[in-house]
């Protein structure tokens, strides 16, 4: 798949539901050994004139990505940070 494919997609959290954003320009960030993607970062835009504005973004952990689908992209945020913080926490007892 190329991140072509992926645009015009609409991220949605599995969890809650929430719009998280469209990919339209969004970065990737890579494991410089491995070569895969460990993030997808997405600009948030908060209105009109949001370029008067510092814009935010939305970096989105490419392990929680559960279905890409024709339009939407699913992601499970929620439950991805909950098992990482339970490992993490197992590992250090």
């Amino acid at each position: 798949m190329r991140l072509s494919n992926l645009s015009g997609k609409e991220v949605i959290n599995l969890s809650d539901g929430a719009r998280l954003g469209i990919i339209e320009e969004c970065e990737l960030t890579f494991d410089h050994k491995s070569g895969k993607i460990l993030t997808i970062v997405l600009p948030r835009k908060n209105g009109l004139f949001s370029f008067f504005n510092d814009i935010k973004s939305s970096t989105i952990p490419w392990q929680t990505i559960k279905r890409i689908g024709d339009e939407v992209i699913i992601v499970d945020i929620n439950n991805a940070y909950t098992n990482f913080n339970r490992e993490r926490h197992e590992n250090t007892y």
